[in-house]
């Protein structure tokens, strides 16, 4: 059975691609072959090699929703992606392709349909995003992760199956993160996530009010690659030293590390993408929640208010993310059991733990198998 994986290279696409990777291997065996077929950025290289997958890129023209020179030059890489896509299927022939949706997704999916290959995509968000959209076109079946998504995409080919979250980021063990990082019993822990290449905005935030924070709190910050050493001269000017003091700044965790950072910790701080708010549930965290104000389809807006809704998170905005207010709903939650009791609860039920599986099932039948 041979089978490419392809999607946008952001976490939110990378790790449901892994983790229905792993299921499939779980039913196959070693019969499994696996392609990913991306843009080729690096983290999509460095995830794909930690998994035994190997990759290959074509290339793929982003539409910008605003003016910019780019969509001129890039309406020129869509034909020669397609064509690269064309030639890279043809190699390997795949039985069956698994798409996360994304703009580098659009050329490898319209060519596996000129190849007759069977095509299962999957929407992470509650508004789907316009590749997909586009794509569900072509697919022979559609899994969405929100019954709200459902309304976009045809009856005949949808299934809500929920987000697939990676088995290594469940079921950590918060002891041994404790012991790691010097953490004590007597305080409360904050995991604070800006998405798989961190926030700017989320880091500046919590910097500003770390003196406040570190009173009463501990905190495990991933700061993103980028704004790790700016992060670390923001706290210093605090005179705090990351890795003392119940501070913990990393630029970006791995699937172990995050694991037992959900098991340590009482609140998570994170943006609102799709895959993040699924590992929330999935470890079942009270959440304050930051969409990120320029997302496709305002979609992780919409994500964080179907939590909210329910009680199952806070959401602050990003235009909204003044220093105090932020201090003041971590605060509120983490001093108060019952809600964090209550939250707790409810988000549990944005966790599909069969997502992956279910997922793994229909790609393995379009297959043939």
């Amino acid at each position: 059975m041979r089978i490419v994986l392809t999607g946008g290279g952001t976490g939110g696409h990378l790790f449901p691609l892994i983790a229905v990777a792993n299921k499939i291997k779980e039913k196959i065996g070693p019969e499994a072959k696996f392609l990913y077929i991306g843009s080729g950025a690096e983290m999509e290289k460095s995830v794909m090699a930690e998994n035994g997958i190997p990759t290959k890129h074509v290339l793929s023209g982003k539409m910008r929703r605003y003016f910019s020179m780019q969509n001129f030059t890039d309406v020129l890489k869509i034909p020669i992606g397609f064509l690269q896509s064309l030639w890279v299927l043809f190699g390997f022939m795949p039985d069956v392709i698994f798409s996360k949706g994304g703009y580098v997704a659009v050329p490898v999916v319209i060519a596996a349909w000129i190849y007759h290959i069977p095509i299962l995509i999957h929407e992470s968000d509650s508004i789907p995003g316009v590749s997909n959209q586009f794509l569900a076109k072509f697919a022979n079946r559609v899994a969405v992760a929100y019954p709200s998504a459902e309304q976009y995409f045809s009856r005949e080919k949808i299934a809500l199956t929920g987000n697939p979250v990676r088995f290594q980021v469940t079921d950590g063990d918060a002891m041994m993160m404790r012991s790691q990082l010097g953490f004590t019993t007597s305080k409360k822990t904050l995991l604070v996530l800006g998405g798989s290449q961190g926030s700017q905005v989320i880091n500046e935030a919590i910097v500003k009010i770390l003196p406040q924070l570190l009173y009463n709190y501990q905190i495990i910050h991933q700061t993103g690659e980028k704004n790790f050493n700016e992060v670390l001269a923001g706290a210093a000017q605090h005179g705090i030293k990351a890795g003392r003091e119940g501070y913990y700044a990393v630029p970006f965790l791995n699937a172990n590390q995050l694991r037992d950072s959900f098991a340590l910790c009482d609140l998570v701080i994170s943006r609102a993408g799709a895959n993040f708010i699924s590992e929330i549930a999935a470890n079942g965290k009270p959440a304050i929640l930051i969409p990120l104000e320029n997302s496709a389809n305002d979609h992780q807006r919409m994500n964080a208010f179907a939590l909210a809704k329910i009680g199952a998170a806070f959401v602050l905005e990003e235009s909204n993310l003044g220093q105090h207010l932020l201090f003041e709903k971590t605060e509120k939650i983490l001093s108060d059991d019952n809600l964090r009791g209550q939250m707790i609860e409810r988000v549990k039920t944005f966790y599909h733990p069969n997502a992956a599986d279910v997922i793994a099932n229909g790609v393995i039948e379009l297959a043939g198998m």
